[in-house]
């Protein structure tokens, strides 16, 4: 009986194809628009996440403020120490940092220095283009050696490999240094970028170079599994209570990616609750157009009833005809938001995920609007009196 009353559904769209297509409108508009948004609102949010991941999602930055210079904590011990008080955390790596000119032959740049441990570029998956990483021997000898960005290389010696080249190092007074390798272009991390650094030991920044014993930063590696905003938070509280909360501040793009994930999460479920609404105008439309068809088959109806059909099969008739309606809507509507979606991310330079939690909901809303606003229809129907519908004109 189902299938019947689907045929006549279809035979009857078929028969009436631009009201048909006028009724459907609202559905296909709406669930075409709940579809793209949905599949927008995860790609957004699943590129935004991506992006951060490359910017270090699983590294938690501590920073000593300006007020923390009297106070004899922060310095190349502390990583020990804190990894001694906080749990989740792999490894601690210190950082000094500065700005400098930096020269090669007439060329002169300006770029950042840092002074870090043989195991900050491996582990922040800082990879060589070419040469060699520092050694313990480079960090404990005091070594002027370096290690420098991919521009920095390029521009400082556009014929190619620099390794094994000088360059000066200007401090007061310039120092000359011997480049051991070349990054290969990495995107920034923390907001730092790679490709304009010039990295030496630690021990050298500190003894050499600037005579400092004060660290720039501790990069907190988080162990694999661990959250690391609670990583932050254990940091938090262990420091407040060392140094105090004026001396340091803490900062992990963890926090930042799981604050993108609510607001674009929230903002998609807004945007797709507003492009909902055309569902119900549509659902409005569908009504309308099957009291115009209950109208115009009253005769039929009658007929119908005078051979024995009960009006729950009358009922039945009519509200598999609005829900035949609202599925064949959804199914147009779910084909041209997987359209519009594909369309508007080649445009914007994402990568598309498809959410198919929307074409799931939007199916299963179609067939609700179907029953929905085909009940009153298809009751009012099954409730014609035999006698009037066959005298109707």
């Amino acid at each position: 009986m189902i299938f019947e009353n689907i045929k006549i559904a279809l035979t009857s769209m078929v028969h009436n194809k631009l009201r048909t297509l006028l009724s459907l409108l609202g559905i296909i508009i709406g669930v075409a628009a709940v579809v793209a948004i949905l599949n927008l609102g995860r790609s957004a949010t699943i590129s935004i996440t991506e992006s951060m991941n490359i910017g270090g999602v699983d590294l938690v930055t501590v920073y000593p403020s300006g007020n923390s210079r009297n106070i004899n904590v922060f310095d190349t011990q502390f990583g020990e120490q804190l990894m001694s008080n906080v749990s989740g955390i792999d490894v601690v790596l210190p950082s000094y940092t500065s700005s400098t000119r930096i020269r090669s032959g007439q060329e002169i740049k300006n770029a950042s220095i840092q002074g870090v441990t043989s195991n900050y570029l491996p582990v922040m998956d800082a990879e060589l283009l070419y040469g060699d990483y520092f050694t313990a021997l480079d960090n404990i000898n005091r070594r002027q050696v370096v290690i420098i960005g991919k521009n920095l290389a390029d521009d400082l010696f556009p014929a190619g490999n620099a390794v094994g080249s000088y360059i000066s190092i200007f401090r007061g007074q310039s120092k000359r240094y011997q480049i051991v390798g070349v990054l290969d272009a990495k995107e920034a991390i923390l907001g730092a970028s790679f490709d304009d650094t010039v990295f030496i030991p630690g021990n050298t920044f500190e003894q050499r170079y600037m005579n400092m014993s004060n660290v720039s930063s501790y990069v907190c590696k988080v162990s694999e599994g661990v959250n690391a905003t609670a990583v932050q938070a254990e940091i938090d509280s262990y420091l407040d209570k060392l140094v105090g909360s004026d001396n340091y501040f803490t900062y992990t793009a963890a926090s930042i990616v799981e604050m993108a994930d609510q607001v674009t999460g929230t903002f998609t479920s807004f945007l797709a609750a507003i492009a909902a609404i055309s569902l119900l105008v549509g659902g409005i439309g569908i009504m309308n157009i099957m009291l115009v068809s209950v109208a115009e088959r009253t005769r039929e109806i009658g007929i119908r009833k005078a051979l024995g059909a009960s009006p729950r099969v009358i009922k039945g008739q009519f509200l598999v005809e609005a829900i035949t309606l609202t599925v064949l809507g959804g199914i147009i509507g779910i084909g041209l938001g997987m359209f519009l979606s594909y369309a508007i991310v080649n445009v914007v330079g994402w990568e598309l995920y498809f959410s198919y939690t929307a074409i799931a909901i939007s199916m299963g809303f179609s067939m609700f609007v179907g029953i929905f606003f085909g009940w009153y229809p298809a009751a009012k129907a099954s409730k014609l009196d035999p006698i009037e519908a066959l005298s109707y004109e």
